[in-house]
């Protein structure tokens, strides 16, 4: 049996389906440099006002039980945030009041594996990647954050960009090792 990339998508790749892949794999290239950067406030304007960024707890599951491995909504999430309470989080970063980022880590963000669909809704899409985010704080904290990424995405009415409106991380390790998650996946 031949698996041909576009098999899931459509039969034939269009110039539409081109532009668009395009467009994703570069809204996450700039949103990539914007957090190893440092620069959250101009990340968190990649995102719809009406955002919900989530990361579930994960769990270690028998075969048959996998359905359960994830955390389902309104469980306990290592992520559950809206836009205001992520603006939150970078006004206390830009304060000094944030102890556990100053010194402030180096970041590398990785983002690989893209693809993307419509969406349930007209004019949305969804968007999966995989990511690997690389983290540096004094001289030997290292942490390694990988996992997997579903986001929706909607174009803005007004100027067209793509927002991303809703974002799922599911984290490979389900108990992380570091000594906290100060870093924006």
């Amino acid at each position: 049996m031949s698996i041909h990339p576009t098999d899931e998508v459509t039969d034939t790749v269009t110039g539409a389906d081109i532009r668009l892949h395009f467009e994703v794999q570069r809204l996450y290239a700039v949103e990539a440099q914007l957090l190893d950067q440092h620069r959250y406030a101009d990340w968190l304007e990649l995102f719809a006002e009406d955002l919900h960024y989530w990361a579930p707890v994960r769990t270690n599951r028998l075969r048959r039980q996998q359905a359960l491995a994830d955390g389902a909504p309104g469980e306990v999430a290592i992520f559950d945030e809206t836009k205001a309470s992520l603006a939150w989080r970078i006004r206390r970063f830009d304060s000094g009041m944030a102890w556990a980022e100053d010194p402030p880590s180096r970041t590398r963000h990785l983002i690989t594996n893209i693809t993307v669909r419509a969406g349930e809704e007209a004019g949305e899409y969804v968007a999966e990647s995989a990511f690997l985010c690389y983290r540096n704080r004094l001289e030997r904290e290292v942490d390694l954050y990988a996992g997997g990424r579903t986001d929706v995405l909607r174009r803005e009415p007004d100027d067209g960009r793509l927002l991303i409106a809703r974002r799922t991380i599911l984290l490979d390790q389900n108990v992380l090792l570091a000594k906290n998650i100060s870093t924006f996946l």
